[in-house]
């Protein structure tokens, strides 16, 4: 004869459990959770589960049991559980439907008996995942008469509302155990790329350096690179590589590779960018789309001159008191555009006390959190006010924009690279 329990103590299990399974974020532990507040609920005498998932017919595994003593994880040691073939469980699992058996009489030589041994009835509860029973729960007695055949419908309900929550658990875990796995990819890039860049600013007689790299994420495609010339002349170079994070980042180290593969002493700006063209249109970019604009200066101090070439770079700025003025020139298709692109040379003079400031648009274009742009104009104030001291204006513009931005991560790549002549 089926007991049932009055419904407010059955609303104050169902409570009570519920609360318990919110807490949860373990799929194996939930179903313990669930198993032991359902078991108070139902008159069944033993419990067992069964999956076919990636199994052939007639072969499936028992996942769970009730008579077990301890219960393995079943997505993590599925290569632990019991594989079975046939029988009156392999039947049940492989008929794709609810069934219902009042006169159980196991049969010894059967694969699962000792699953069904001592029971005299049963339900199944099949949890479909795209009109497949992958998955049953069967609810065994050991007599008929405890059997809720009334509320049969409702509990095949039940286990196939459970089981979409567990499968949205276990998903749910993976995808932070990939995105972990992801990350720590990405924090290793992220270290990889950075050992490209300057590990310090070199000294420079007369010229003060400062430099502040941020990518949006752990890793990005902007760079710059500092190469000695000779008689105190230096060649500053700046890039920003189209896209964001690991993509953008391999790119940068490719730039950064044939930058450096180059034959001889680092040659004219002109000559440099078009040996970089050349080199990612042939071999890494004509058929990826990606693009990487870049401008490549040398300063002498000593004449206190730049001579530079452009990519379709921002131009740099030069500040002096009161004053901000781009670097003009002509400026070509960015790297890796078309082979065969030439780029103009160009050479301005440079006042004593005056500082020059190359960045990438990711200075430029970041956004409050009310969507106004940074701009030019708010860059080029900070560059009046912090004349003769790279390091001060670096740092300005870095305080300045995590005010601006509110403190968020970055949406692009930040970078700056600043020299100051002295006066």
């Amino acid at each position: 004869m089926v007991i049932k329990r009055p419904w407010r103590e059955q609303l104050a299990i169902v409570d009570a459990l519920m609360r318990e399974v919110s807490h949860s974020s373990d799929p194996a532990e939930m179903i313990r959770i669930y198993a032991a507040g359902v078991q108070k609920l139902s008159a069944r005498d033993r419990l067992v589960t069964l999956s076919r998932r990636n199994e052939r017919k007639p072969e499936f595994r028992v996942t769970r049991s009730s008579t077990w003593a301890q219960m393995p994880d079943t997505w993590r040691e599925r290569h632990k559980l019991p594989l079975l073939s046939g029988g009156l469980l392999g039947e049940l699992i492989y008929a794709n439907e609810p069934r219902l058996i009042l006169d159980l009489k196991p049969d010894p030589a059967d694969p699962g008996y000792e699953y069904l041994q001592g029971m005299k009835a049963l339900m199944t509860l099949p949890q479909y995942e795209n009109g497949e029973s992958l998955n049953l729960a069967i609810m065994l007695y050991d007599d008929p008469e405890k059997v809720d055949q009334e509320g049969f419908p409702n509990a095949v309900w039940q286990a196939n509302l459970f089981g979409r929550g567990t499968a949205s658990m276990v998903l749910r875990r993976e995808l932070r155990e990939a995105y972990d796995a992801l990350d720590r990819e990405m924090r290793a890039v992220g270290e990889i790329q950075r050992s490209l860049l300057p590990a310090s600013l070199p000294e420079i007689p007369g010229v003060e350096l400062a430099a502040s790299y941020d990518t949006s994420q752990r890793a990005g495609g902007d760079y710059y690179d500092l190469f000695p010339m000779g008689g105190d002349r230096w060649g500053l170079f700046i890039a920003d590589v189209s896209g964001h994070g690991t993509p953008a980042a391999v790119m940068m180290a490719i730039t950064h590779a044939v930058a450096h593969a180059r034959p001889g002493e680092p040659a004219p700006p002109d000559e440099m960018l078009t040996y970089l063209n050349e080199s990612l249109s042939r071999r890494y970019t004509l058929d990826t789309g990606a693009f990487v604009t870049a401008f490549y200066g040398v300063l002498d101090p000593a004449n206190r001159t730049l001579t530079y070439a452009n990519a379709g770079h921002p131009p740099p700025r030069i500040y002096l008191p009161g004053v901000a003025a781009p670097l003009d020139g002509d400026a070509g298709l960015p790297l890796g555009v078309m082979d065969g692109e030439r780029y103009a040379l160009n050479e301005v003079a440079l006042m004593p006390g005056s500082q020059l400031l190359l960045f990438t648009d990711g200075i430029t274009e970041a956004f409050s959190k009310d969507g106004e742009m940074f701009g030019m104009e708010r860059l080029d104030a900070l560059g009046r006010r912090h004349v003769g001291s790279a390091k001060d204006l670096v740092a300005a513009i870095a305080a300045e924009l995590d005010g601006f931005t509110g403190g968020g991560a970055p949406s692009d790549d930040r970078t700056l690279l600043a020299a100051a002549l002295r006066g």
